[in-house]
């Protein structure tokens, strides 16, 4: 533990200072404002013990700089060192910023008193900050948790409508495309029925990890929609990028090559539906985006499945 002495008295100065080697504390010694601001910034103290009369600047003065230099959520007790003894030098000492007072001349008896008194309330600080620390990661994991798919790791639908209104305010905001992929494992309820739920749960996990290998971007958010249908949210996205993108996920799960004996292909595969916009050049919100993709995937799956479905611009007529 180090203590810091700002004491303009020499004498004083020597004797708080043995005083406190006595009781195993490392005395730091200034002996006026601005040098004891100096070595406050410099080392640190666990302890700092001030007299109210000091050269310069007054030790009330010194008390109020402390306290702006530290950071938010630190706290060093001040003691202040005073011969005055009137209630109007301790309220102005505790306003300024100290703790506790100690009347001179200094007693041993005292001193150590005080001095372990503010141990035992910095280690209940400590405690506290370790425990609010703790809870902390423990709010952010359970967050992190609630966000998350506990099949596939993906994000859950929560966190994908929360990326699509997001990602939908930018867009309109910086007047950008956004688009949406809908994902639909073909014929998963035979898939099941053919090799047991077991399988088909690592099925949609290996189906998962493809669709994440796909989408490389940071700002692309791949989730779980609901059984075995999953979206990507792909910002500064327009149509065409979208439909490649799309096309890259039905490859990746040919790729796979994860065996389907319940339909003529004999291989698991994906149906895609994909639709873009630009908030604010065409009406709707969110939900509108969301219901062209699903219009799209229907239409993927109705025309065979293992396929891309989009919806064709309209372009006018002059």
């Amino acid at each position: 533990m180090k203590a810091l002495i700002i004491e303009d008295s020499q004498t004083g100065l020597a004797v708080i200072s043995q005083h406190l080697e006595r009781m195993g504390i490392l005395p730091i010694a200034a002996t006026d404002g601005e040098s004891g601001i100096a070595a406050f910034r410099a080392h640190n103290p666990d302890i700092v013990l001030l007299d109210v009369v000091l050269p310069g600047i007054d030790g009330y003065e010194v008390a109020r700089r402390i306290r702006a230099i530290e950071q938010s959520g630190e706290w060093t007790p001040i003691l202040f060192l005073t011969a005055r003894t009137a209630d109007t030098d301790l309220v102005q000492g505790i306003t300024a910023g100290g703790d506790d007072y100690l009347f001179k001349p200094v007693s041993e008896v005292v001193l150590a008193a005080k001095v372990r008194a503010m141990q035992r309330i910095l280690q209940m600080r400590y405690s506290l900050v370790v425990l609010t620390r703790k809870l902390d990661a423990a709010n952010q994991e359970l967050t992190r948790l609630s966000s998350l798919d506990g099949l596939t790791g993906l994000a859950n639908r929560r966190q994908l409508d929360e990326t699509i209104m997001r990602e939908w305010r930018r867009a309109a905001r910086y007047k950008r495309p956004i688009a949406l992929a809908l994902v639909d494992v073909d014929n998963f309820k035979q898939y099941n029925d053919t090799y047991g739920h077991i399988a088909g749960d690592e099925c949609l996990k290996n189906v998962a990890n493809a669709l994440l290998a796909v989408s490389r971007r940071p700002s692309d958010l791949v989730a779980r929609y609901g059984g075995e249908e999953f979206a990507l949210v792909l910002p500064e996205t327009d149509l065409g990028g979208a439909r490649r993108v799309a096309e890259g996920l039905c490859d990746s799960i040919r790729a796979l090559g994860i065996e389907h004996r319940a339909v003529p292909g004999g291989t698991l595969t994906i149906s895609v539906g994909v639709a873009s916009t630009t908030p604010g050049q065409e009406g709707g919100g969110p939900q509108s985006l969301l219901a062209e993709a699903d219009f799209a995937l229907y239409s993927a799956k109705s025309g065979g499945r293992d396929r891309v479905g989009f919806k064709v611009p309209e372009v006018a007529v002059e």
